[in-house]
């Protein structure tokens, strides 16, 4: 931060939202020399980042056309970004590559097929090989395709923690506690941020409040919260699971250290983030119906998490009509896979620089404001 001449603290770009998203900016923003802070409505990394199942799903089904160079990109950049936070902040993240068992719905299964066969990281499995690959695995129907993709998994809690830690080290000073209820202009360009309770200063504004950004005056973003309930067991048998397990009814993430995360629901549940005893009950059961042996699991945890979406279910990326505002939010699911090309880009754009990828599919522009 710098003192200006009437004795007011000034940075050189604020952050609004302590997310992920907004955590990794903000250190590829002080790499460049900038001087940051995040400015966070509650705990740092303890929304939707911390909600995160934490698969790094890059596959071209399962990912938007528009968004699939970025997804890509993200998922090729994670070795190196999660080694980095974990050398700096002395916090191991359990970046897993595995890979996953996908049992994808009918519709998509033609579409897979060609992938398998067309070189890419897909391969299809006959139902013996995806029992062979994971024992635990429910009885193989017959007629019921598998498929393996080269994808990996990391601990989103694990990831956020690292992230502050790294943050707070390279000297990105944080404000916790207190909203942003708008983001002030000064001869038509940002100014800095308003809390209920102080003003910070600033010339570069990034809003990256993910599920509460469109509560910002006075742009009116279009993101919403789509709520996502999951749960936590913890099974007897510590590796019981190698492989993450996707199908159309329940995904299954395994961690390093024997727990496995369930999940998870799409819901439109405005701020509401409570869980549903009957909800959490049937992914229990969906968990159970593909792996038998999980019925001998304990719960350790429920939760529910807030995903920013958008109309389009794309992120909004760039600078603002406004010069100076900029805006990092609305990855919906792919938040935490997003996270090192988001920092990567913005970054660039924060400094005045041409991106490496193109986001115009992304750029606020798209919706009126």
């Amino acid at each position: 931060m710098r003192v200006n001449n009437r004795g007011a603290k000034t940075w050189d770009v604020i952050i609004v939202g302590g997310g992920i998203i907004g955590l990794s900016l903000a250190i590829a923003l002080r790499k460049r020399g900038a001087k940051v802070l995040i400015v966070e409505r509650g705990e740092p990394g303890r929304e939707a980042s911390s909600a995160a199942g934490g698969m790094l799903v890059d596959c071209a089904i399962e990912t938007q056309p528009a968004l699939q160079t970025l997804a890509t990109a993200s998922a090729r950049m994670y070795p190196e970004f999660a080694h980095e936070l974990e050398i700096e902040s002395d916090t191991k993240v359990d970046l897993r590559d595995k890979g996953t068992i996908l049992f994808p719905p009918a519709t998509c299964l033609r579409s897979i097929a060609c992938l398998a066969h067309s070189g890419s990281r897909t391969a299809a499995l006959f139902p013996a090989r995806s029992a062979e690959l994971e024992p635990a695995l429910a009885e193989p129907n017959p007629v019921r395709e598998a498929f393996y993709l080269k994808e990996r998994s990391i601990d989103p809690r694990a990831l956020t923690a690292a992230a502050i830690k790294t943050a707070k080290n390279r000297g990105v000073d944080f404000s916790s506690g207190d909203p942003v209820t708008s983001v002030d202009f000064r001869d038509g360009r940002a100014a800095g941020v308003t809390t209920p309770k102080t003003f910070f200063r600033a010339p570069k504004i990034v809003n990256g409040a993910g599920a509460w950004s469109g509560q910002i005056a006075p742009h009116a973003f279009p993101t919403r919260p789509v709520k996502g309930q999951m749960l936590c067991l913890v099974s007897p048998a510590r590796e019981l699971l190698k492989h993450v397990i996707r199908s159309p009814e329940v995904y299954l993430v395994p961690r390093s250290d024997g727990r496995i995360v369930v999940g998870s629901t799409i819901e439109e549940s405005g701020f509401d983030k409570r869980t549903d005893a009957a909800t959490i009950q049937r992914l229990h059961r969906a968990a159970i119906a593909m792996v038998p042996e999980l019925r001998n699991a304990k719960i350790l945890e429920d939760w529910a998490g807030l995903r920013p979406g958008t109309p389009d279910a794309l992120p909004i990326l760039g600078e603002t009509a406004t010069p100076g505002y900029y805006v990092a939010t609305g990855h919906f699911r792919d938040g935490i896979l997003l996270a090192p090309i988001t920092a990567r880009t913005m970054a660039q754009i924060v400094s005045g620089e041409a991106p490496d990828y193109d986001l115009t599919a992304f750029s606020p522009h798209r919706f009126t404001l």
